[in-house]
Protein backbone atom coordinates (compact mmCIF):
# COMPACT_ATOMS: atom_id res chain seq x y z
CA UNK A 1 0.00 0.00 0.00
CA UNK A 2 2.84 2.41 0.83
CA UNK A 3 4.32 1.79 -2.12
CA UNK A 4 1.59 1.91 -4.25
CA UNK A 5 1.28 5.81 -2.68
CA UNK A 6 5.18 6.81 -3.72
CA UNK A 7 4.46 5.43 -6.96
CA UNK A 8 1.27 7.55 -7.39
CA UNK A 9 3.26 10.69 -5.84
CA UNK A 10 6.15 10.29 -8.53
CA UNK A 11 3.97 9.91 -10.99
CA UNK A 12 1.89 13.47 -10.33
CA UNK A 13 5.63 15.39 -9.87
CA UNK A 14 6.76 14.13 -12.95
CA UNK A 15 3.51 14.63 -14.79
CA UNK A 16 3.49 18.04 -13.55
CA UNK A 17 6.76 18.70 -14.61
CA UNK A 18 7.22 17.83 -17.75
CA UNK A 19 3.73 19.92 -18.25
CA UNK A 20 5.35 22.70 -16.87
CA UNK A 21 8.92 22.22 -19.14
CA UNK A 22 6.09 21.83 -22.11
CA UNK A 23 5.03 25.05 -21.08
CA UNK A 24 8.39 26.81 -20.61
CA UNK A 25 10.10 25.42 -24.14
CA UNK A 26 6.38 26.65 -25.85
CA UNK A 27 6.78 29.98 -23.93
CA UNK A 28 10.75 30.40 -24.15
CA UNK A 29 11.31 29.51 -27.49
CA UNK A 30 9.14 31.23 -29.63
CA UNK A 31 9.34 30.87 -33.48
CA UNK A 32 11.11 27.03 -32.90
CA UNK A 33 8.75 23.67 -33.28
CA UNK A 34 8.16 21.39 -31.03
CA UNK A 35 8.79 18.22 -31.33
CA UNK A 36 6.11 16.81 -32.14
CA UNK A 37 5.87 19.80 -35.15
CA UNK A 38 9.09 18.55 -36.52
CA UNK A 39 7.85 14.86 -36.94
CA UNK A 40 4.73 16.26 -38.18
CA UNK A 41 6.75 18.53 -40.88
CA UNK A 42 9.14 16.21 -41.89
CA UNK A 43 10.51 16.55 -45.51
CA UNK A 44 8.70 13.56 -47.14
CA UNK A 45 5.44 12.26 -46.39
CA UNK A 46 4.35 8.45 -44.99
CA UNK A 47 5.38 6.53 -48.21
CA UNK A 48 2.55 4.09 -49.62
CA UNK A 49 3.01 0.38 -49.05
CA UNK A 50 3.99 -1.63 -51.62
CA UNK A 51 0.61 -3.86 -53.27
CA UNK A 52 1.05 -6.47 -55.55
CA UNK A 53 -1.33 -7.00 -58.04
CA UNK A 54 -1.82 -10.77 -56.85
CA UNK A 55 -2.38 -9.63 -52.91
CA UNK A 56 -5.34 -7.49 -54.61
CA UNK A 57 -8.30 -9.58 -54.71
CA UNK A 58 -11.24 -7.13 -55.49
CA UNK A 59 -11.53 -3.61 -56.00
CA UNK A 60 -13.60 -0.73 -57.16
CA UNK A 61 -12.93 2.43 -58.97
CA UNK A 62 -15.03 5.44 -57.71
CA UNK A 63 -15.29 9.51 -58.35
CA UNK A 64 -16.58 11.32 -55.31
CA UNK A 65 -17.48 15.12 -54.89
CA UNK A 66 -16.18 17.10 -52.11
CA UNK A 67 -18.50 19.56 -51.25
CA UNK A 68 -16.74 22.70 -49.48
CA UNK A 69 -20.52 23.95 -48.07
CA UNK A 70 -19.95 20.93 -45.67
CA UNK A 71 -18.84 21.74 -42.20
CA UNK A 72 -16.67 18.77 -42.18
CA UNK A 73 -14.62 19.69 -45.75
CA UNK A 74 -13.99 23.16 -44.34
CA UNK A 75 -10.54 22.90 -43.68
CA UNK A 76 -9.88 22.44 -47.41
CA UNK A 77 -11.54 25.94 -48.02
CA UNK A 78 -9.71 27.97 -45.78
CA UNK A 79 -7.94 30.54 -45.56
CA UNK A 80 -9.70 31.51 -48.61
CA UNK A 81 -7.97 35.01 -48.49
CA UNK A 82 -4.36 35.00 -48.72
CA UNK A 83 -3.77 38.95 -48.00
CA UNK A 84 -4.84 38.75 -43.99
CA UNK A 85 -2.76 35.38 -43.40
CA UNK A 86 0.85 34.45 -43.11
CA UNK A 87 2.45 32.55 -46.28
CA UNK A 88 2.88 29.10 -44.32
CA UNK A 89 -1.26 28.39 -44.64
CA UNK A 90 -2.96 28.44 -47.88
CA UNK A 91 -6.74 26.82 -48.72
CA UNK A 92 -6.17 23.46 -50.71
CA UNK A 93 -7.01 24.97 -54.52
CA UNK A 94 -4.13 27.25 -53.47
CA UNK A 95 -1.78 24.52 -52.75
CA UNK A 96 -2.00 22.89 -55.60
CA UNK A 97 -1.80 25.87 -57.73
CA UNK A 98 1.42 27.28 -56.41
CA UNK A 99 2.80 23.74 -56.99
CA UNK A 100 2.07 23.78 -60.63
CA UNK A 101 3.42 27.34 -60.91
CA UNK A 102 6.54 26.50 -59.27
CA UNK A 103 6.90 23.00 -61.10
CA UNK A 104 7.00 21.31 -57.81
CA UNK A 105 3.89 19.30 -59.16
CA UNK A 106 3.90 18.18 -62.95
CA UNK A 107 1.32 15.18 -63.20
CA UNK A 108 -1.30 17.79 -64.14
CA UNK A 109 -3.85 16.50 -66.78
CA UNK A 110 -7.21 17.64 -68.08
CA UNK A 111 -9.49 14.60 -66.94
CA UNK A 112 -9.78 11.91 -64.53
CA UNK A 113 -8.21 9.28 -67.16
CA UNK A 114 -4.78 11.18 -66.95
CA UNK A 115 -4.42 10.85 -70.82
CA UNK A 116 -3.90 14.60 -71.69
CA UNK A 117 -1.86 16.77 -70.04
CA UNK A 118 -2.15 19.77 -69.56
CA UNK A 119 0.60 22.93 -68.97
CA UNK A 120 0.67 25.71 -66.49
CA UNK A 121 0.28 28.54 -69.13
CA UNK A 122 -3.08 26.36 -70.02
CA UNK A 123 -4.52 26.61 -66.71
CA UNK A 124 -3.54 30.16 -66.53
CA UNK A 125 -5.80 31.16 -69.27
CA UNK A 126 -8.74 28.71 -67.70
CA UNK A 127 -8.61 30.78 -64.85
CA UNK A 128 -8.60 34.11 -65.93
CA UNK A 129 -10.65 36.04 -68.21
CA UNK A 130 -9.77 39.66 -69.74
CA UNK A 131 -12.71 41.73 -71.01
CA UNK A 132 -13.00 44.92 -72.61
CA UNK A 133 -15.88 47.47 -70.41
CA UNK A 134 -18.71 48.74 -73.21
CA UNK A 135 -17.04 52.26 -72.22
CA UNK A 136 -14.10 50.88 -73.41
CA UNK A 137 -15.23 49.19 -76.87
CA UNK A 138 -16.30 52.92 -77.79
CA UNK A 139 -13.07 54.54 -76.66
CA UNK A 140 -11.32 51.93 -79.51
CA UNK A 141 -14.36 53.03 -82.10
CA UNK A 142 -13.54 56.65 -81.64
CA UNK A 143 -9.64 55.68 -82.04
CA UNK A 144 -9.07 56.22 -78.42
CA UNK A 145 -6.61 54.60 -76.42
CA UNK A 146 -7.72 52.13 -73.71
CA UNK A 147 -7.68 52.86 -70.10
CA UNK A 148 -6.81 50.54 -67.48
CA UNK A 149 -10.35 50.89 -65.81
CA UNK A 150 -11.56 50.28 -69.55
CA UNK A 151 -10.31 46.59 -69.14
CA UNK A 152 -12.46 43.89 -66.79
CA UNK A 153 -9.81 40.96 -65.09
CA UNK A 154 -11.62 37.92 -63.71
CA UNK A 155 -9.74 35.12 -62.25
CA UNK A 156 -10.56 32.17 -60.35
CA UNK A 157 -9.51 32.41 -56.88
CA UNK A 158 -10.12 30.20 -53.53
CA UNK A 159 -12.69 32.08 -52.80
CA UNK A 160 -14.75 30.64 -55.84
CA UNK A 161 -13.48 27.34 -55.78
CA UNK A 162 -16.96 24.55 -54.54
CA UNK A 163 -15.67 21.51 -54.12
CA UNK A 164 -13.21 19.18 -55.30
CA UNK A 165 -13.74 15.95 -56.95
CA UNK A 166 -11.23 13.10 -56.57
CA UNK A 167 -10.78 9.73 -58.05
CA UNK A 168 -9.94 6.68 -56.21
CA UNK A 169 -9.54 3.05 -55.86
CA UNK A 170 -11.26 0.75 -53.51
CA UNK A 171 -9.48 -2.55 -52.83
CA UNK A 172 -9.12 -5.84 -50.55
CA UNK A 173 -5.81 -6.77 -49.65
CA UNK A 174 -5.84 -10.54 -48.59
CA UNK A 175 -2.44 -9.89 -46.87
CA UNK A 176 -4.25 -7.54 -44.32
CA UNK A 177 -7.69 -9.15 -44.72
CA UNK A 178 -9.28 -5.55 -45.03
CA UNK A 179 -10.40 -3.30 -47.57
CA UNK A 180 -8.47 -0.06 -48.18
CA UNK A 181 -8.52 2.98 -50.17
CA UNK A 182 -6.02 4.70 -52.36
CA UNK A 183 -6.34 8.09 -53.65
CA UNK A 184 -5.31 8.54 -57.45
CA UNK A 185 -6.70 12.02 -58.61
CA UNK A 186 -8.06 15.45 -57.30
CA UNK A 187 -9.96 18.21 -59.12
CA UNK A 188 -10.92 21.72 -57.94
CA UNK A 189 -14.16 22.86 -59.38
CA UNK A 190 -15.55 25.95 -59.48
CA UNK A 191 -17.83 28.14 -61.96
CA UNK A 192 -16.39 28.42 -65.62
CA UNK A 193 -14.31 31.87 -65.61
CA UNK A 194 -16.96 33.24 -68.41
CA UNK A 195 -19.92 32.10 -66.10
CA UNK A 196 -18.30 33.63 -63.01
CA UNK A 197 -17.46 37.32 -64.73
CA UNK A 198 -21.40 37.88 -65.14
CA UNK A 199 -21.42 38.47 -61.68
CA UNK A 200 -23.33 37.65 -58.21
CA UNK A 201 -26.81 37.90 -60.25
CA UNK A 202 -26.32 35.52 -61.96
CA UNK A 203 -28.24 32.74 -60.66
CA UNK A 204 -26.54 28.91 -61.69
CA UNK A 205 -26.84 25.53 -60.86
CA UNK A 206 -24.72 22.60 -59.88
CA UNK A 207 -24.92 21.17 -63.84
CA UNK A 208 -22.17 24.41 -64.78
CA UNK A 209 -19.32 23.69 -62.39
CA UNK A 210 -16.40 22.11 -64.20
CA UNK A 211 -13.28 20.68 -63.36
CA UNK A 212 -10.78 23.19 -63.91
CA UNK A 213 -8.07 20.36 -63.75
CA UNK A 214 -7.12 16.86 -62.58
CA UNK A 215 -3.79 16.56 -60.46
CA UNK A 216 -2.29 12.83 -60.29
CA UNK A 217 -2.16 12.86 -56.28
CA UNK A 218 0.59 10.54 -55.61
CA UNK A 219 2.88 13.19 -57.96
CA UNK A 220 1.60 15.96 -55.56
CA UNK A 221 2.26 14.34 -52.39
CA UNK A 222 5.34 16.04 -51.17
CA UNK A 223 3.14 19.86 -51.98
CA UNK A 224 0.51 18.77 -49.84
CA UNK A 225 2.26 17.40 -47.03
CA UNK A 226 4.67 20.61 -46.89
CA UNK A 227 1.02 22.70 -46.31
CA UNK A 228 -0.04 23.10 -42.67
CA UNK A 229 -3.98 22.91 -41.78
CA UNK A 230 -4.81 24.77 -38.25
CA UNK A 231 -5.95 21.68 -36.44
CA UNK A 232 -9.06 22.65 -34.33
CA UNK A 233 -8.87 20.46 -31.65
CA UNK A 234 -5.24 20.87 -31.03
CA UNK A 235 -3.22 23.66 -31.99
CA UNK A 236 -0.07 22.15 -30.43
CA UNK A 237 -0.27 19.45 -33.09
CA UNK A 238 -0.03 20.39 -36.90
CA UNK A 239 -2.01 18.12 -39.75
CA UNK A 240 -0.99 18.11 -43.20
CA UNK A 241 -3.23 18.29 -46.11
CA UNK A 242 -1.66 14.77 -47.07
CA UNK A 243 -2.61 13.66 -43.56
CA UNK A 244 -6.13 14.33 -44.11
CA UNK A 245 -6.97 13.18 -47.07
CA UNK A 246 -5.19 9.79 -46.55
CA UNK A 247 -7.02 9.92 -43.73
CA UNK A 248 -10.16 10.64 -45.71
CA UNK A 249 -11.24 13.33 -43.35
CA UNK A 250 -14.00 14.63 -45.32
CA UNK A 251 -17.71 13.95 -46.59
CA UNK A 252 -18.41 12.73 -50.19
CA UNK A 253 -21.00 11.75 -52.66
CA UNK A 254 -20.05 9.16 -54.94
CA UNK A 255 -20.97 10.34 -58.59
CA UNK A 256 -19.92 8.02 -60.41
CA UNK A 257 -18.29 4.15 -60.33
CA UNK A 258 -16.44 1.78 -62.51
CA UNK A 259 -18.12 0.25 -65.58
CA UNK A 260 -21.76 2.04 -64.66
CA UNK A 261 -23.72 2.24 -67.90
CA UNK A 262 -26.50 4.82 -66.32
CA UNK A 263 -25.28 6.60 -63.21
CA UNK A 264 -27.03 9.08 -61.11
CA UNK A 265 -29.61 11.27 -62.39
CA UNK A 266 -28.06 14.60 -62.42
CA UNK A 267 -30.82 16.70 -61.60
CA UNK A 268 -32.07 15.12 -58.61
CA UNK A 269 -29.80 15.73 -55.60
CA UNK A 270 -31.83 13.41 -53.34
CA UNK A 271 -31.49 10.16 -56.10
CA UNK A 272 -27.89 11.22 -55.69
CA UNK A 273 -27.60 10.66 -52.41
CA UNK A 274 -29.39 7.72 -51.99
CA UNK A 275 -27.14 5.99 -55.18
CA UNK A 276 -23.93 7.18 -53.24
CA UNK A 277 -24.96 5.01 -50.31
CA UNK A 278 -25.98 2.07 -51.78
CA UNK A 279 -22.70 1.68 -53.30
CA UNK A 280 -20.63 2.68 -50.08
CA UNK A 281 -22.72 -0.29 -48.77
CA UNK A 282 -21.82 -2.91 -51.32
CA UNK A 283 -18.19 -1.72 -50.70
CA UNK A 284 -18.86 -2.21 -46.76
CA UNK A 285 -20.90 -5.24 -46.98
CA UNK A 286 -17.87 -6.77 -49.14
CA UNK A 287 -15.67 -6.30 -46.26
CA UNK A 288 -17.57 -7.90 -43.75
CA UNK A 289 -18.46 -10.79 -45.85
CA UNK A 290 -15.01 -11.64 -46.62
CA UNK A 291 -14.39 -11.73 -42.75
CA UNK A 292 -17.17 -13.47 -42.02
CA UNK A 293 -16.11 -16.31 -44.58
Amino acid sequence: MYLRKVLFVIIVIFSKFTKAQSSLNLLNNIGQKTADQVVANSNIPIPYGYIDDRDILWSKMVWEYIDLDEKINLPYYYPADIFSIGSKRRSLFDTLLNGIKNNTITEVYEDSYFEHKISSKKIEQTLTKIDTTDQGIERLNFGLPLRPKDINITTINAGDIEGFKIKGLYYFDKRQGEVKYRLLGIAPVALNVYTLSQGNNYEYNLTELVSLFWVWYPGARNTTHKMIVFNSKNGSYPLSYDLLLNARRFNTIIYQEENSHAFHIKKNSLMRVFESTKIKNRIREFELDMQNY
